[in-house]
């Protein structure tokens, strides 16, 4: 971003017409125990030179790594245009357009984002973005309580993300809301029967699709048999992914709200961040919507307007008697994440989520021909991961793999106990013949020097921790 400095000259001038002899006499009421001292820790400035050679360093140090780790973070093409746009000062310094005859851009785009959504999605309208995906869940949660009428307990699978499920316990256990795991199959989908007997008192039903494990749930299904008891359904879905399957919308008679991580449009992995989260409803719901919402209209001469509608400013510090205490939204990531769909456009999207679906079935007919590895849950239709069971300590593996600079997934033993030897790996289309054999070349080889007796069979599902 460009910035041009003031001349001596200029500052002079300005300080002539203030009567000040510097910068210093502008503070010279505030007193002196009040200021800040010398930042004495700082090290000394470095040269423009100095600073690019150490940013070098330092990414040099974190290593430049073929990843197969998918796990709700994506590796995805991002076309250069993307980020060169969204770099520009109009975005990059934007804030929250509150003062719309001053940000009719930065409305417009975030208005072109909802609509975007509400297409891929297939509901009516969306907000303009939430934090990250797994507050977006907890805020449908909390939204799907609001419209239920009293009843304060939610039905959320086994196979949503479990730190999306700390997240959600996390932001509504403070509000009287119980959150009913309801557990998998052992073809890593959930347990319908088990959830038919839980569906009276439930005031919601979340249907994760594809699910952690890269599983599609039969969501169809499970959306018509929540809505048979009178059920919101809240749909946690992976956008690229809607261009392909079918959207929440057209599950049964349709999700009441739609919910996941914005990430994979055009938002680049970078160390833990950043992310966004995106939100879709019917209509009849949208006065319950938490966020913001960019609304086009016509303003006194007849011309296109757009403004923040619905809900006021005001309304996000009203404590319990706000919808939500979301009082931003993730502007720039928007930003990205809508020219990225404008560039691809709804062929392109459908595109992107076509090949990771094909490289994902090279990559797993590929690793399950080494022996000593075999999918978890075998016959069974996937997006872009896959859960595998290897006959070596995964942990060990992944080291393994790793010290050849490949991130070989993401061990699901931590969170799913019964599944200790298991290990989630992705492909997106990112990855490249060479990129698959390169992974299952040395994936072979550290298995067949670490290869363990096969554990037992996955059981028990009822017990599991959650």
């Amino acid at each position: 971003m460009a910035f041009i400095p003031h001349t001596e000259a200029e500052t002079q001038a300005m300080e002539a017409v203030l009567g000040v002899a510097g910068a210093e006499d502008l503070f010279a009421e505030i007193p002196a125990a009040l200021r800040a001292a010398p930042l004495a820790q700082i090290p000394p400035a470095l040269t423009e030179q100095e600073v690019m050679r150490l940013m070098r360093e330092r990414a040099s140090a974190d290593g430049e790594f073929l990843t197969f780790l998918g796990a709700g973070a994506y590796e995805h093409h991002i076309p250069a245009a993307v980020w060169e746009i969204v770099g520009r000062g109009e975005f990059y310094t934007a804030y929250t357009p509150y003062q719309a005859e001053a940000s009719q851009g930065t409305l417009q785009l975030l208005y072109e984002f909802q609509s975007m959504i509400a297409s891929l999605v297939g509901l009516d309208v969306a907000n303009a973005s939430l934090y990250d995906g797994a507050s977006a869940l907890a805020e449908a949660v909390l939204m799907a309580v609001r419209l239920g009428g009293g009843a304060r307990r939610v039905l959320i699978p086994e196979t949503v993300h479990p730190l999306y499920r700390r997240v959600v316990q996390t932001i509504v256990s403070a509000q009287g809301i119980d959150l009913d795991i309801v557990p998998m199959t052992a073809d890593g989908t959930t347990d319908k029967a088990i959830l038919a007997t839980r569906l009276a008192g439930a005031v919601a039903l979340v249907i994760p699709q594809p699910n952690f494990f890269g599983r599609l749930e039969d969501a169809d299904a499970l959306a018509t048999l929540a809505q048979t008891h009178g059920l919101i359904v809240i749909g946690l879905v992976n956008p690229v992914a809607c261009a392909w399957l079918s959207p929440p919308g057209e599950w049964g008679r349709g999700c009441d709200i739609a919910v996941g991580e914005g990430q994979p449009l055009g938002v680049p992995l970078a160390s833990g961040g950043p992310y966004f989260g995106f939100m879709a409803c019917k209509r009849e719901h949208v006065r319950q919507m938490p966020g913001r919402i960019a609304g086009r209209t016509v303003d006194a001469a007849g011309h296109e307007a757009f403004t923040l509608t619905l809900q006021a400013r005001e309304q996000h510090i009203r404590r319990s008697k706000a919808t939500s205490n979301i009082c931003t939204n993730q502007g720039l990531l928007v930003a990205a994440a809508t020219i990225h769909m404008a560039l691809l456009g709804p062929v392109g999207l459908r595109r992107v989520a076509l090949t990771a679906h094909a490289n994902m079935v090279a990559l797993s007919q590929r690793l399950t021909a080494t022996p000593g590895v075999r999918l978890a849950f075998p016959g069974q239709p996937f997006f872009h991961e896959v859960a595998l069971r290897i006959d070596a300590p995964v942990p060990e593996v992944l080291r393994a793999l790793e010290a050849q600079g490949i991130l070989g997934g993401y061990p699901l033993g931590e969170d799913y106990p019964g599944l200790a030897d298991g290990l989630l790996v992705c492909a997106t289309e990112t990855k490249t013949a060479a990129d698959i054999e390169r992974y299952a070349g040395h994936l072979e080889r550290i298995v067949s020097k670490r290869r363990l007796d096969p554990p037992c069979a996955y059981k028990d599902n009822n017990q599991r921790s959650s």
